[in-house]
């Protein structure tokens, strides 16, 4: 039976890889900065949280990352931890930095002493491209990051990318587009949008508020992208992958189709608000995933509209 550790497997990626590898015979140990604390809701949501063996790790604390990677031994690990919201990130960007440029550091490191042949998955950012001009983003895109998220992610790509080349390490990173589903939290925009409509629709007499509706963003099912995680891991040479639709849409298409799935209209229920919105912002991101088609065999099945339609039935 293969061992994998996925770091940050409270969150909604960790869960679903989680039960991903468990279905696949795997033995899992999900890692958390303090496991005792954390309520792993999501992992109880998918009915695994006692399949999972759960250690404390922190990323930025070497000596913690070695000793978890020595006790468990495993074939792969995947890094989803550290700080995962663009817009908290204008506001704690050391926080940020550390918890993403040097958490990825400490685990190539720590995989490279092992000397085990341990495989690393690495989530990278669809963040690193910054503005494109509305061009879909491939593997040999420039980066030019635009917040301290996607600088931290830039800095945890070309880590991996230093280490396969200067040590043989078998670490890969995807660069994942936007991504969702029923456990992502409300503090991210799909889930406050969704479970707005959906209280108002109950009844509620709020008004939703948001920042800029004219962004484009290529939204896809979570569930499906960390399926292309684990692809990544099983092929015989380490490569860097875009996972995308390859399809873009408004935010403002976002809210509509959320409300009209509870049959409202969203113009009567939103507001705009400019302490919103962000000291910078992508005007457009869509992915070109072809290399991941070619070569994984992954495509995505859902796009923005049935993202929608299932995190508004998982409200309901």
């Amino acid at each position: 039976m293969k061992r994998a550790i996925v770091c940050g497997v409270s969150g909604q990626d960790g869960a679903y890889l989680a039960q991903l590898l468990l279905d696949r015979g795997y033995i899992v140990c999900g890692t958390s900065r303090d496991a005792q604390m954390s309520s792993f809701r999501n992992l109880k949501s998918l009915g695994i949280a006692d399949r999972v063996q759960l250690e404390s790790m922190s990323l930025t604390d070497f000596r913690s990352v070695l000793q978890v990677l020595t006790k468990f031994q495993p074939d792969e690990v995947y890094n989803l931890a550290g700080q995962t919201s663009v817009s908290l990130s204008f506001g704690q960007p050391v926080e940020t930095l550390e918890s993403i440029a040097t958490g990825t550091l400490n685990l190539l490191e720590a995989v490279r002493f092992l000397g085990a042949g341990i495989k690393l998955y690495n989530a990278g950012s669809s963040e690193c491209f910054g503005d494109t001009g509305g061009t879909a983003a491939d593997e040999e895109t420039p980066f030019r990051p635009r917040s301290p998220y996607a600088v931290a992610k830039a800095a945890a790509f070309w880590e991996v990318a230093n280490y396969r080349e200067a040590y043989g390490l078998f670490a890969c990173s995807g660069i994942l587009f936007n991504h969702e589903s029923p456990l992502r939290p409300e503090r991210f925009v799909t889930q406050k949008i969704v479970a707005a409509a959906c209280r108002i629709a109950s009844g509620s007499k709020e008004t939703l508020s948001l920042g800029n509706m004219h962004i484009q963003r290529d939204w896809g099912w979570a569930p499906e992208y960390v399926e292309a995680m684990h692809l990544m891991l099983q092929q015989d040479q380490p490569s860097d992958y875009v996972i995308a639709t390859g399809e873009s849409f408004r935010l403002e298409d976002f809210v509509a189709a959320a409300f009209a799935a509870v049959n409202l209209d969203w113009r009567e229920h939103v507001a705009i608000d400019n302490s919103l919105l962000r000291p910078t912002d992508l005007a457009v991101g869509r992915g070109n995933p072809h290399k991941a088609q070619e070569i994984l065999g992954w495509k995505a099945k859902y796009k923005m509209t049935d993202v929608v339609r299932m995190m508004s039935a998982a409200k309901v």
